[in-house]
């Protein structure tokens, strides 16, 4: 009979919620950017995502943006900080010295609050949340009421992810995030990075300016980047900081990293509500990458493209974006 319990634990030190559904575990640090840091399948002996070691805690807390699944809103990079809304630019900290720009937002570091944790049906679960306001330390920067809840639900077809934003107050608010979603290459242990091929559902390559800011042009995708958009290629091909459009194929939107050795793909479905990727590898050093689904393009609010083709929108008062994905496994 399958066992699901959702539980308070430590992960190296830090307070967690743990899930478990049958052979399936998952970790999330909420005080630490609201974070997935785990997801396994402890029967198979896979960890699908990049936790950081026991050793790593320090780095990873004072930089949680490359482990587990890191919420970015608004996501990326916005060049001089600067970002046009409404006929008001807000002003947010230059924290990438090289480029110049802000990079990356502000909820992948913020303490979240745990909402509820527990079983529900066939599914274990955990929703944090945080809420903006006028005395909270993000308002300095996005001057709005909103409400962000992210509930992860582990059961039997794996980790579903569902996040929510509402607009708390009486101004329109922008509505631009990302996961900073770091996978594991391999995912099984007595595999090597030379057993995975990588799939992504990307369309058009944009040209980035040597601020890694979107010119607003496209550029011709490589060989390599057409195996990665069909059959599948290692996500270790070259260095890779791209970004692309969404091409959803056969319906879905999502990256798949097949192990041949072990017979087994890992999918991850993100929703057709993700128009852009952001393909990251660490300057291809091996180990994991991240494919990152953005809802918007890079630095939107400074290009002069239309709204609803870069992904720029808001929410008005009262109103909800939500979006589901969801992480499973299928055979090959």
């Amino acid at each position: 009979m399958t066992q699901f319990k959702a539980y308070e634990t430590v992960f190296h030190g830090e307070p967690a919620i743990g899930l478990q559904a049958g052979k399936y575990e998952a970790i999330m640090l909420s005080h630490v950017g609201g974070n997935l840091i785990a997801f396994r399948d402890n029967e198979s002996g896979y960890r699908f995502l990049r936790e950081p070691a026991e050793s790593e805690m320090e780095s990873f807390k004072s930089n949680p943006g490359v482990h587990g699944i890191p919420v970015l809103f608004p996501p990326n990079r916005y060049e001089d900080g600067r970002f046009p809304w409404k006929g008001k630019v807000l002003n947010f900290p230059v924290n990438e010295p090289a480029t110049g720009n802000h990079l990356h937002g502000f909820l992948h570091t913020a303490a979240w609050e745990v909402e509820e944790f527990g079983v529900a049906g066939h599914e274990s679960f955990v929703t944090v949340k945080i809420d903006v306001d006028e005395q909270h330390a993000i308002y300095q920067y996005l001057p709005f009421r909103f409400t962000v809840k992210l509930t992860y639900s582990l059961g039997a077809d794996g980790l579903r992810q569902h996040l929510f934003v509402k607009n708390n107050g009486e101004e329109e608010m922008p509505c631009l995030l990302a996961f900073h979603t770091a996978v594991n290459v391999p995912f099984a242990q007595g595999s090597s990075s030379e057993d995975c091929t990588a799939k992504l559902t990307i369309g058009k390559r944009w040209a980035l300016n040597d601020r890694m800011l979107p010119t607003g042009e496209f550029q011709e995708l490589s060989k390599e980047e057409l195996l990665l958009q069909g059959e599948g290629i290692s996500p270790f091909f070259a260095a890779m900081d791209n970004h692309y459009t969404a091409a959803p194929q056969n319906g879905r939107n999502r990256m798949e990293l097949t192990d041949r050795k072990e017979g087994a793909v890992l999918v991850y479905d993100v929703g057709t509500s993700y128009k852009q990727w952001m393909v990251w590898n660490s300057g291809a050093a091996g180990g994991f990458f991240c494919p990152e689904p953005h809802v918007n393009l890079v630095n939107a609010p400074n290009v002069d493209l239309p709204a609803e083709e870069i992904g720029l929108f808001g929410l008005k008062a009262g109103e909800i974006w939500e979006e589901t994905s969801r992480f499973y496994v299928k055979p090959v």
